[in-house]
């Protein structure tokens, strides 16, 4: 598990960047309606502001909110998880 976080974090700094510049580049965009979750105890929006922002840049059906977690979310809030993705794919707003 430790080996493919890693892996994931390394290809961030690599041919994940190289895509997401291409991409930008292209004008590509996310069509599909997008949600955002991330941990409130976390320091995500200190470092970046809005999540959902900065995913609007890139998708078109974007809506998302915090999650009163620290940064294992599914982990540590299964159930406010749990039902944030239920209302999203029964196509609730929030």
């Amino acid at each position: 598990m430790v080996r493919a976080m890693l892996e994931d974090y390394r290809a961030g700094l690599g041919i994940d960047r190289q895509h997401e510049q291409e991409d930008r580049a292209a004008g590509a965009r996310i069509r599909c309606p997008a949600l955002i979750l991330w941990s409130l105890r976390d320091d995500l929006e200190d470092l970046y502001g809005d999540p959902v922002e900065i995913w609007r840049r890139w998708a078109e059906h974007v809506r998302g909110h915090g999650i009163d977690s620290g940064h294992h979310v599914a982990e540590q809030a299964p159930e406010a998880l749990a039902s944030s993705l239920a209302d999203f794919f029964a196509d609730k707003p929030e």
